[in-house]
């Protein structure tokens, strides 16, 4: 008998965590065989090494105690496995794509992503991606078995979010920086410009998020928790300018699109978000002279306004904890001050 939970659902390039969560109870009448084998019966194209990476990576447990891959299963054994869910078979090449490495070493490899580029190669684009520049990267590194070091994924940002991306160099990493992901116990944080202004300077938006019934290229809460996933959204006020207020945001749980959507249904859609409303001028006066100043902004800032800027997690490998933070890239800068200067103005000439 088994439960299979697909963490996040949507296409390649939506889903931002890349794995899947497996449970099995074992069946009266089977034989006590390894766990490896038993567990590389039941996955389908899932190779008998993967399984016990994910044992040495401790994303195996067995009646809640994390078990090594020779472990004997027994009859009413509840088995749950942590797999990276690999992406779609598409073809992979390097190509020589300047990208932003904050830090690299034979495990991991952190980058600051640029706006405007996709994580991975789907169907829509082929090329061009994160993948590909990091194909481009590692050419000559070789893993400890010998082969070519790969990049492999623990989770994602949409196309036109900037910002701090981890990306495994070794399966063993990948599996426990996965399991982290699945755990929360990465600490993310973004930037966010958001239409209106917030009475609180802090708080939580909390509701189920899956994909959007009449829409399927969005995301939409559903309050009753009738459908979608639990999502958990902290965030803080960190400059009011009247009409708009650039928060931060930290994830309790990695959803498709889950500020965006979260920020929707707080009635405060991210400024430019065209996905989600924000790409019209949703708070100030009716004057020209403000509709050319914010579509200015829009120009400036041609995608929703959300940057990763910050990450810590533990090491994999080495058990360290480790923090990156990024600055705030030119376009989103640039707009943020062109706010402030207006939100200044504003306030000298209503005193």
């Amino acid at each position: 008998m088994s439960e299979t939970e697909e963490i996040q659902e949507g296409t390649t390039e939506e889903r931002e965590e890349l794995y899947e969560h497996f449970r099995f109870v074992v069946d009266h009448g089977t034989e006590l065989i390894r766990m490896d084998r038993y567990l590389t019966n039941l996955l389908p194209n899932t190779s008998r090494n993967r399984v016990q990476q994910a044992a040495r990576a401790g994303c195996i447990v067995v009646n809640g105690k994390p078990e090594k891959q020779n472990y004997r299963v027994h009859p009413d054994d509840v088995i749950s496995i942590l797999l990276p869910h690999p992406p779609r078979a598409l073809p992979l090449f390097p190509e020589n794509i300047p990208i932003d490495v904050v830090y690299e070493d034979d495990d991991l490899i952190v980058v600051n992503k640029a706006a405007g580029m996709v994580v991975h190669p789907a169907f829509g684009n082929f090329d061009g991606t994160l993948v590909n520049a990091l194909l481009w990267h590692f050419r000559g590194q070789t893993t400890a078995d010998g082969e070519p070091v790969k990049p492999l994924l623990v989770h994602r940002i949409d196309k036109n979010t900037s910002g701090i991306m981890i990306v495994a160099k070794s399966e063993i990493a990948q599996m426990k920086l996965a399991a982290n992901f699945f755990e929360h116990s990465i600490d993310r944080r973004y930037r966010a410009l958001v239409w209106g202004d917030f009475p609180d300077d802090e708080g939580t938006i909390e509701g189920n998020v899956g994909r959007n019934p009449q829409n399927r290229l969005v995301m939409t809460v559903f309050p009753d928790g009738s459908a979608g996933k639990t999502a958990i959204t902290h965030y803080k006020v960190v400059e009011r300018f009247g009409y708009v207020t650039l928060i931060e945001c930290r994830l309790e749980t990695g959803r498709t699109h889950q500020i965006r959507v979260h920020m929707k249904y707080a009635g405060h859609p991210l400024f430019n978000d065209e996905s989600y409303g924000g790409n019209e001028i949703l708070k100030g006066t009716t004057f020209t002279k403000y509709k050319q100043f914010v579509n200015n902004c829009f120009q400036i800032l041609p995608r929703q306004a959300l940057h990763a800027k910050s990450l810590g997690f533990i090491h994999p490998v080495t058990g360290k904890y480790l923090l990156f933070d990024s600055d705030m890239p030119a376009d989103f800068a640039e707009v943020l001050e062109k706010w402030r200067n207006y939100s200044k103005h504003k306030q000298l000439e209503e005193e």
